[in-house]
């Protein structure tokens, strides 16, 4: 289904994180707030917590912590004033590994010593990708970007297990080399991309057939370009079972107060 997010590209974070809050958007939010780095999101119950931050330390390609949010759920490194529970279009509710609802308010469903976990998103690095020349299917099409289950196993911590997923956007070979040098300096929201060419090679059997998000179009004399992708936590909350987790749905981000220019230097200084 195609959006319009026309008249939220030069808004600012602030801003159409309020919309968003008030319930005005429920829908993807790859090319908003132009210039600003956008969030997946994890929320856990505090047993469950230390196991998973060390799951992302293990996989710090499709899972780059952002931010910890703890106490509550406002953000502050990623974006003072935020809400975790409110500022996303959309949630997913995951009870026992089984995804039972999507909703557009999760405040319902915080609890005290809840931990979110704000994670890297490849839109962060789209933005470079354009100002490139490299055209990002999806956006083009208005659609969410279209992500797929790999057979690429992730690295256990605790009950975390499961496939990396990964995010795809089809362009030619000349244009996936300026890709892949762009995206490599960008470590901190997934870095180069895990794979290039025939999609069976990583266990994708249809790339029409996305696992979440939707299809797009690959023109003749495209491949499709496969990075690691924020959703994978969710692969592996299906895993561990816990008895309740709150995520964002695939492409319904949390817009951050940093710029996707400084996020890697930023994220770097935190090491």
């Amino acid at each position: 289904m195609a959006f319009d997010i026309t008249p939220y590209i030069h808004r600012t974070p602030a801003e159409v994180r309020a919309v968003i809050r008030q319930g005005v958007i429920d829908f993807p939010t790859a090319g908003m707030c132009a210039g600003y780095a956008q969030a997946n999101l994890v929320i856990l119950p505090p047993e469950y917590a230390a196991d998973f931050q060390l799951y992302a330390e293990r996989n710090p390609f499709p899972c780059p912590v952002l931010e910890i949010v703890k106490g509550t759920p406002a953000t502050h490194a990623m974006g003072e004033g935020g809400d975790i529970t409110t500022d996303i279009p959309r949630y997913r509710i995951y009870e026992n590994g089984v995804f039972t609802k999507e909703i557009t308010d999760a405040s319902a469903y915080w609890k005290d010593g809840y931990v979110g976990f704000l994670i890297g998103c490849s839109f962060s690095f789209e933005e470079a990708l354009i100002a490139a020349g490299v055209e990002v299917r999806h956006i083009t099409m208005g659609r969410n970007v279209p992500m797929y289950k790999t057979n690429i196993a992730t690295v256990k911590a605790g009950p975390f297990e499961g496939p990396m997923v990964v995010s795809m956007r089809p362009m030619t070979p000349e244009k996936a080399e300026i890709a892949r040098q762009i995206t490599a300096a960008m470590p901190n929201v997934h870095g180069a991309p895990v794979h290039m060419g025939d999609p069976a090679v990583i266990g994708i059997a249809d790339v029409m057939k996305p696992d979440y998000g939707d299809p797009v179009d690959i023109y003749e004399g495209e491949i499709p370009v496969f990075w690691p992708c924020g959703v994978t936590p969710q692969a592996a909350v299906e895993n561990a079972k816990p008895p309740i987790v709150i995520t964002h749905a695939p492409g319904h981000m949390f817009i951050t107060d940093v710029k996707n220019s400084e996020l890697n230097d930023y994220l770097e200084r935190l090491k």
